[in-house]
């Protein structure tokens, strides 16, 4: 059977019994097959390429593309349904396809030209243009065919004739698609089994005859089918019916949500046009979810969102996000109005560079007006449309930017705006622009952006919880730890925290520093095991605890022993260790009681040595049942006392010895202040890999308080005494250089010997002045019971003194002792 006798048209006449050249076998059309490597240089040249363009291969192999195709200019569309006319010359490649040619373009381009063939007039050509990806050199992939024999091949095309039921090149439009897949051509039975995935209707033998004819001869196929256009085929002429519109955006909604047409559709010819098109917009969809989302961290998935749609889908990406969104905030309710701010937080093109950075750039907020696309958008949840925007849509949208003209990059331009919506509230919208050179968005286009906006939607919600969650839990672990100023009375306190780096940023390590009656101070650092919120609520009541009775000036091993069993009490669910110091400036001591947690290490200002402190451990808080030992280790002014927990020094797979001598080491590296010291201690431990765990650090400088900026007195169970006790004092506030204090400083502790006195017991009452950065007074009875303010009435006599106490003090308080109970206030020292 002879070539026109398979395809069913008689040899030598077209469809319409019209003659045809004689080297061209009936009933088909040439098809120039041209591929363009990276240098612009032609690297394959097909039979019908020699055809058509009328240059052998030998001549065309190895010549600038740009020679070759001398296209003196795109067609002018036809007029009235007639067909295309001569117009003159032209000069320069047409636009899309000089831009193809020399890499301009990164997506699919389609045309008409005129191409000068030697020894022939000029031929009217329909053209396609595919950029080719993979490790190959080809870098192009041109397509070309004979206008007039595309229309005329098998009948002329009226005005009065039926435009749906047309001859064309269906299975060059189909298999055009594949071939810009791939870069190394495959042979023709790899072709042949890929075609039926994009045509799933065709059978495999058909697929054979249809890629042999195309690879071997460079001959589409003709057959009778709807008319359509693919998505990057321009519209040649051919009028389309609208009440298609509908089915299409069927067929799109229906493929990128993997449920397959009834198949009656997928048979008929025209839809299966509509699948090649939807099968390219599924792999746009499957290539955009994979590169957004890659984290949750919001800034980065919003730049993986606007760049993932340039340029295949778009020239132009700018993202808008509402306020709470941008700010980590909860979710955003009610729906948006003209007053809501709306965020630029990108714009991705691919313009010359910072051709839109100033006119808009990324960081700015604005609300938008009722009349304009993207309030239509952001109200109805729904894409809006624009093929193409006016001079008076340009100029009604360039209102919004002051002393800014947009104009000139929005004018003429196709504009699609597509909502970025979760749980069905919008969160911000996308507007996609493209070149004017390209074709316009549309039908389809507006249903896939719809679909990629809802995608990146749920990215971007994903990444706004997660941020909103952090943000959440970092306040909360904020909340949890204390604001210890930089000076106690007789030492320097600095501290770290870091949040756990992989399994939350909760836990519950802690850190606590106590004012203590006589110019004491309690040092604590806890761990309660395990993450999250549970942990860190724990902690949160343990470190209240932990305040509340140091405050009591609880001996440290009463106090984890009374903890112990708060935490019983709590429940059993959670054990915690806890490292408990009390600090004697006065004395030069630390008194120190362990539950479970690794030892300290003090730091000697003499020669700089560091040492482990050997601590009886005990059990962790909430074991039940086991004592507490404490222990006094004497230190000297300028010692270093170094307390953190277990996430610091412990690393999964090494030995926690590693990290406590890197501890010791680290702590003893001379430092010029108490924050470069713990940076120190930070760098040396952190910097290993592995660490899970949160991480509390607590370092003390222990400077102590010199014995003479220390005065004490014993004062007799005698009100004679009063009057004595006020005269020491003001005796010694003069040689310490404080007289401007005597007054406020005689009256109140007039009142609280005069108390002292009056409950006393039998023994002495002791008067104690301590001079630092405060004035510290403290009086010391033997009497258990707690002075508490009261309100005094004019009768009254009693119930002023602490009255009087508590107005001119800077602080005061009260506290039980082994023996009594002491109360003590602060006066600042006065300004010089």
């Amino acid at each position: 059977m002879d070539r026109g006798t398979e395809w069913g048209v008689p040899p030598g006449r077209g469809a319409g019994g019209r003659a045809v050249a004689a080297d061209v076998p009936a009933g088909r059309v040439p098809l120039a097959v041209v591929v363009v490597d990276h240098d612009g240089l032609v690297s394959h040249w097909s039979r019908g390429a020699r055809r058509l363009l009328g240059r052998a291969k030998e001549e065309a192999i190895g010549s600038p593309a740009a020679d070759l195709l001398p296209v003196s200019g795109a067609l002018p569309d036809e007029a009235d349904g007639a067909p295309y006319q001569s117009h003159g010359a032209y000069d320069g490649p047409g636009p899309g396809l000089e831009s193809s040619l020399d890499g301009r373009l990164s997506y699919p381009a389609a045309g008409r030209a005129r191409l000068a063939v030697p020894e022939r007039d000029r031929v009217d050509v329909l053209w396609w243009a595919y950029p080719l990806v993979g490790p190959g050199r080809e870098r192009l992939l041109v397509l070309a065919a004979d206008a007039d024999g595309l229309r005329h091949g098998d009948g002329h095309v009226d005005g009065d004739e039926d435009a749906d039921q047309v001859v064309e090149a269906g299975a060059f439009e189909r298999i055009a698609p594949a071939f810009a897949l791939h870069t190394d051509f495959p042979g023709a039975d790899e072709l042949a089994r890929r075609l039926p995935e994009i045509l799933p209707s065709m059978s495999v033998g058909e697929s054979a005859r249809i890629v042999a004819q195309v690879l071997e001869l460079g001959y589409p196929v003709l057959e009778f089918s709807q008319n359509d256009r693919v998505p990057v085929t321009p519209d040649w002429g051919v009028p389309r019916r609208v009440e298609r519109r509908a089915r299409r955006e069927r067929a799109a909604r229906a493929a990128t949500q993997g449920v397959p047409l009834p198949e009656e559709q997928a048979d008929d010819g025209g839809e299966a046009l509509e699948y090649a098109a939807v099968r390219e917009r599924l792999e746009l969809l499957n290539e955009v979810s994979g590169r957004i989302g890659t984290s949750l961290d919001l800034a980065r998935t919003i730049v993986e969102v606007s760049r993932a749609v340039v340029p295949r889908f778009t020239d132009v990406a700018g993202t808008y996000l509402r306020e709470q969104v941008v700010a980590g905030e909860g979710f955003p309710e009610g729906v948006p109005d003209t007053r809501t701010m709306w965020h630029r937080v990108a714009v991705e093109h691919n313009d010359e560079p910072g051709r839109w950075d100033d006119v808009v750039p990324v960081g700015e907020a604005m609300p938008f007006p009722a009349h304009t696309p993207f309030f239509q958008c952001m109200t109805s949840g729904e894409p809006v449309l624009v093929p193409r925007i006016s001079e008076e849509m340009g100029h009604a949208i360039a209102s919004q930017f002051e002393k800014r003209d947009i104009r000139p990059l929005i004018t003429h331009r196709s504009m699609l705006v597509v909502p970025l919506k979760a749980r069905n509230v919008v969160l911000g919208f996308m507007v996609l622009l493209r070149h004017p050179e390209r074709a316009e968005f549309n039908d389809m286009d507006r249903v896939t952006g719809a679909e990629l906006a809802a995608r990146a939607g749920l990215v971007l919600d994903n990444a706004r919880m997660y941020t909103y969650q952090e943000s959440v839990a970092e306040t909360l672990q904020d909340s949890m730890l204390p604001s210890i100023p930089a000076r106690m009375a007789g030492c320097d306190v600095a501290t770290r925290y870091l949040p756990g780096t992989l399994l939350g940023r909760v836990g519950g390590d802690w850190f606590d520093s106590v004012k203590l009656p006589g110019a004491r101070t309690a040092l604590v650092v806890g761990d309660v095991m395990g993450h999250g919120l549970n942990s860190a609520a724990m902690m949160g009541q343990l470190r209240t605890a932990v305040q509340t009775m140091a405050a009591l000036d609880l001996p440290p091993a009463q106090l984890l022993r009374n903890l112990d069993d708060l935490a019983q009490r709590l429940g059993d669910t959670y054990l915690a260790t806890c490292l408990y110091a009390v600090y004697d400036p006065i004395a030069s001591e630390v008194h120190l009681a362990n539950a479970g947690h690794i030892p300290p290490v003090l730091v000697r200002a003499g020669d700089g040595r560091s040492e482990l402190l050997d601590l009886p451990t005990g059990a962790p808080i909430g074991v039940g049942g086991v004592p507490f030992e404490a222990v006094r280790v004497p230190v000297r002014p300028g010692d270093r006392l170094v307390m953190c927990t277990d996430g610091l020094v412990e690393v999964r797979g090494e030995d926690i010895g590693v990290g406590l001598a890197t501890l010791c080491e680290s702590a003893a590296h001379p430092a010029a202040s108490m924050d470069d010291a713990c940076d120190t201690i930070i760098r040396a431990l952190n910097t290993r890999g592995g660490r899970k765990d949160d991480v509390a650090l607590l370092m003390a400088r222990l400077n102590g308080i010199e014995p003479e900026d220390v005065a004490e007195w014993r004062v007799a169970r005698d009100r004679a005494e009063v009057g004595r006790a006020r005269a020491v004092v003001r005796e010694q506030l003069h040689e310490w250089g404080l007289a401007r204090l005597t007054d406020p400083a005689e009256l109140m502790v007039s009142e609280l010997v005069t108390n002292a006195v009056r409950h006393s017991h039998g023994r002495p009452v002791e008067l104690r002045l301590v001079r630092g950065d405060t004035l510290l007074c403290e009086v010391e009875d033997d009497d258990h019971d707690l002075p508490t303010l009261l309100s005094a009435g004019p009768a009254d006599d009693s119930g002023r003194g602490l009255r009087v106490v508590s107005t001119l003090a800077r602080e005061w308080g009260t506290s039980r002792t082994n023996t009594g109970k002491t109360v003590w206030f602060e006066l600042a020292p006065p300004r010089r």
